[in-house]
């Protein structure tokens, strides 16, 4: 396993690799690596030759008062993991190698970024959709590796490949979770004990969803109000959103139909989570 710091010679390395016919699996991730990460790790080497793991905490993608600086850095048990799954390379670049002092341009994507996080987030998925469309130019994938825990991350992501002939496949995986039930996700690590078990109640509110749509309730308004119920009852609990959304446009249904989807995004303290159900029912 080799990591690369510099975007030239990552792009120069899979270069070679592609004049060889070798195919390239990209997972990109801003480390802290957990089971979900490591899940799309084996995905991307069971489908490819190559495997190159992206690990770059994102200034573009954070406000001005949340997590940059105190986002988790495990770079040490970051490698570790990756050189036990196999990885062939880590593209660790500098924030001065992907943005220089002189960057002025960035990718958005209309509408679906304004939704949901994107009205709590402002300017987020243009930075997400910034980096990444940065990230594919240098790997050059011709696989890449999300989590479908980060819905509408992953619904941005293809509309961004779409609308630019990004010739890249967009892979959205399941959502790796705890035995409780919790998503796996690096702001885990901001719980302490309490909210740890008050978390709990995004998973169960999704499992709630299910017991309605069981028992025939359709109706979008009936089904949030019952999930708004369910949150309330934490103390450390406070809703940022709940939604049921086509997957694609990401716009709210009145009637919940197969194929929707259900989102949630749960303040548990000072520690932002995000959780949703596809309705494959």
């Amino acid at each position: 396993m080799k990591i690369i710091h510099s975007p030239r010679q990552m792009q120069a390395i899979i270069k070679r690799l592609k004049a060889d016919k070798q195919t390239v699996g990209f997972v990109p991730t801003m480390g802290a690596l957990h089971k979900g990460h490591l899940s799309l790790i084996r995905r991307s080497s069971r489908d490819n030759d190559i495997t190159v793991v992206s690990i770059f905490i994102n200034p573009a993608q954070f406000g001005p008062k949340e997590d940059f600086k105190r986002y988790p850095r495990p770079i040490n048990k970051d490698t570790s993991l990756c050189k036990k799954e196999g990885v062939d390379f880590i593209f660790y670049p500098a924030v001065s190698s992907m943005y220089p002092a002189d960057f002025k341009t960035y990718v958005d994507v209309e509408e679906l970024g304004n939704l949901l996080c994107g009205k709590s987030r402002p300017g987020h998925f243009r930075g997400v959709a910034t980096v990444v469309t940065k990230l594919f130019n240098i790997v050059s994938p011709d696989s890449a590796y999300f989590g479908r825990k980060d819905a509408q991350q992953a619904a941005i992501i293809k509309r961004m490949v779409n609308d630019l002939n990004v010739p890249v496949k967009v892979k959205v995986m399941p959502t790796v979770r705890e035995k409780d039930g919790l998503a796996l996700s690096s702001r885990n690590l901001y719980l302490g004990r309490k909210e740890r078990k008050d978390a709990l109640v995004l998973p169960e509110s999704l499992r709630l969803v299910k017991k309605m749509l069981k028992s025939g309730m359709r109706n979008s308004n009936m089904i949030i109000t019952a999930i708004k119920r369910l949150i309330n009852s934490k103390k450390s609990a406070r809703i940022d959103y709940i939604a049921i959304v086509d997957p694609v446009n990401l716009k709210s249904v009145k009637n919940v139909s197969a194929g929707s989807l259900v989102a949630v995004a749960v303040w548990i303290g000072k520690t932002r989570l995000i959780d949703n159900l596809c309705l494959n029912y």
